[in-house]
């Protein structure tokens, strides 16, 4: 991921919908076009994030996986 993130959220640890709701939180307060990194240890972020920017005009740039970690990449619209 070569993407800088603008604000990152720490959702390690926290299961499902807590990771998006925080997230939704997070790009409440930031402006069009910058950027949201989110780390996750819940199996469903990749999909809930997916659908997530489907529904929301959120661009989700990146979803990576390293070990038990999500990294989501997501550019406010």
């Amino acid at each position: 991921m070569t993407e800088t993130a603008d604000t990152e959220v720490d959702a390690k640890g926290l299961r499902c919908p807590m990771p998006l709701l925080k997230a939704k939180r997070a790009l409440n307060g930031m402006q069009s076009g910058e950027v949201l990194r989110v780390l996750s240890t819940d199996a469903g972020s990749a999909r809930d994030f997916a659908v997530f920017s489907e529904q929301s005009g959120h661009a989700l740039l990146a979803s990576e996986q390293d070990g038990d970690v999500y990294t989501l990449l997501l550019r406010k619209s």
